[in-house]
């Protein structure tokens, strides 16, 4: 199984792309999406879903994997994100990927085993399950990562309630 993870925002979008056999990963790319801080904002939304599909068009993907969104307090900041999100959904669905949504909780759960476990938690275990040589430079890029991951977990565990 091959899993989109995304980390959505519109200055930066984490990914991750992962591969799943036989209870082995195999990270196949991962990275950000980078828009301009002070460019037009329908521009910026353009890229994301450019730079998007360039990705998708490089590997057979299963499933996709998001972040749902939380905000504490900045609602302009949250339109903005869910605005993003937004094109970040349809690229998925115009290309034919199914969407799975898991929240914070749900991914540190499946990668830490505690939900509240805090970034460097997440980062050290991400590492640990990928074989990664080194952790990711940007938070965006291992929360893509923990969600993909989360997606397998996820998976795991439905074939075993439905067997």
């Amino acid at each position: 199984m091959i899993v989109l993870g995304i980390d959505p925002g519109f200055g930066r979008i984490g990914y991750g792309v992962i591969q799943y056999i036989k209870n082995k990963y195999h990270v196949l790319e991962y990275g950000c999406i980078t828009t301009e801080a002070n460019s037009y904002f329908p521009k910026r939304l353009n890229k994301i879903e450019k730079d998007l599909e360039e990705i998708i068009s490089r590997y057979n993907i299963d499933a996709a994997s998001i972040e749902e969104l939380y905000f504490n307090t900045n609602s302009k900041t949250a339109i903005k994100v869910a605005e993003a999100r937004g094109v970040i959904l349809n690229t998925l669905v115009k290309s034919n990927i199914e969407i799975f949504e898991y929240t914070p909780l749900q991914a540190k759960l499946a990668i830490v085993g505690y939900g509240r476990a805090d970034k460097v938690q997440v980062k050290n275990m991400v590492k640990e399950f990928l074989n990664l040589e080194r952790m990711p430079k940007l938070d965006d890029t291992t929360d893509a990562l923990a969600i993909a991951i989360c997606h397998t977990h996820n998976c795991r565990f439905n074939q075993f309630v439905k067997a």
